[in-house]
């Protein structure tokens, strides 16, 4: 008897030159070549925009402040996505320490992560795929992917692997490099960050469904998304 077998996935290059770029997908009910995450792509070479194009990337939908976006313009013109300036916070202002910034983030993050969703929804995906990305694509991506993963079923366990990811990806350690003053895109993410993000959604919230539900995100939404192909 002849099986037939599931027809192959295309292999797609990666943009090697676009930092902490990844696949959100393939965790709880998140497909993957849906949604991406990374860096910033203000220095965006021409074979990684040739990348890009052969992911057939729809959507970039940034994140950063007003004045990131002023000095370090996305190269989206070489990928011909559509741009969506989506900041979680408007100025470059906020909190040093991370265990204040992550419930922080949490808090404005809400009505990015809808922005974020519709896009992968909008007419029947046809928005997506959809790259999310900040400057380091750690800690604001990390917050607004780690709340579509856990939306669409992902445990904690499957975020935070992937949350943690991005130390490995931009080689970050304890111990910041010499003359980067702790900033924080030197500064490792730890599970307890994410964690406290967490919990303040759901400590204001109850869960994360509810929390989209407050930051304007409709039921039906909600109900499309959890049904998205895989």
């Amino acid at each position: 008897m002849i099986i037939d077998q599931p027809e192959a996935r295309p292999e797609h290059v990666a943009p090697t030159g676009v930092r902490n770029f990844r696949d959100a997908g393939g965790v709880g009910s998140l497909p993957r070549d849906v949604l991406y995450r990374s860096a910033t792509l203000h220095g965006l070479a021409a074979e990684d925009a040739d990348a890009l194009r052969r992911l057939d990337l729809r959507t970039v939908v940034d994140l950063r402040s007003d004045p990131e976006v002023a000095e370090r313009p996305d190269a989206v013109g070489l990928v011909g996505a559509r741009y969506l300036h989506a900041p979680v916070f408007t100025e470059r202002r906020w909190p040093a320490d991370q265990l204040e910034l992550y419930p922080l983030m949490a808090e404005r993050a809400g009505a990015v992560a809808v922005t974020v969703l519709r896009q992968l929804l909008t007419d029947g995906g046809e928005a997506a795929p959809v790259l999310v990305h900040c400057a380091s694509g750690k800690d604001r991506t990390g917050v607004v992917i780690a709340v579509l993963q856990t939306l669409l079923g992902a445990s904690e366990a499957e975020v935070l692997q992937d949350f943690l990811r991005s130390n490995t990806e931009l080689g970050l350690t304890d111990q910041p490099p010499a003359g980067t003053g702790a900033a924080h895109n030197a500064l490792p993410v730890r599970e307890v960050h994410l964690r406290r993000a967490l919990l303040s959604i759901r400590s204001h919230h109850g869960s994360v469904a509810e929390y989209l539900l407050a930051h304007g995100a409709r039921e039906s939404e909600l109900t499309s998304a959890r049904r998205l192909p895989a």
